[in-house]
């Protein structure tokens, strides 16, 4: 038999709570629509990401979702969920998927507090900043396959291209 773990009930605080508090410090927009629930919106540079973290109690873990403004139309589904294949090989953390009930790209990680873990603050910053810097790292990419008609590999490889020096 498997021995029962906390409950959100049983933590010193929730998590959620955590990252509602995050949200006021760094003065970003947000809605906490239920308590295991909560979306924010974070400025980039190319975009405005709404991050979203859910509490997961059954697998002790917060889910964390970052989306941007980029629809997905039916006809170039095929070349973007290439695009995610390719880019998900290149990630140590997390992943995008292709959401199909929204025609969205979504970048998703799950931070596990299993065992009664704490989440704090400084971890939460550190998701949303690695979540909020990987759509940035490949944004262009995606926007070179929806519109400027660009073969994945190709769009990939021009998101990636790094200047150097200055002219």
């Amino acid at each position: 038999m498997i021995p029962t773990e906390p409950t959100s009930a049983d933590r010193q605080e929730h998590p959620v709570d955590v990252v509602e508090r995050m949200a006021v410090v760094n003065e970003w927009a947000f809605e906490r629509s239920e308590e295991d629930e909560i979306s924010m919106l974070v400025t980039g540079d190319y975009a405005q990401y709404e991050v979203a973290f859910t509490w997961l109690p059954d697998i002790e873990s917060l889910h964390v979702s970052c989306s941007f403004d980029l629809k997905t139309p039916s006809r170039k589904r095929c070349e973007i969920a290439e695009l995610v294949q390719m880019i998900n090989g290149q990630l140590w953390i997390g992943h995008f998927d292709l959401w199909n009930r929204a025609d969205i790209v979504v970048y998703r990680h799950a931070h596990c507090l299993a065992g009664g873990a704490l989440a704090s603050e400084a971890q939460c910053r550190s998701i949303v900043e690695a979540a909020v810097r990987t759509c940035e790292t490949y944004y262009s990419a995606f926007q070179f396959v929806l519109w400027a008609g660009r073969a994945p590999r190709e769009a990939l490889e021009f998101a990636m291209f790094e200047t150097q020096g200055s002219a």
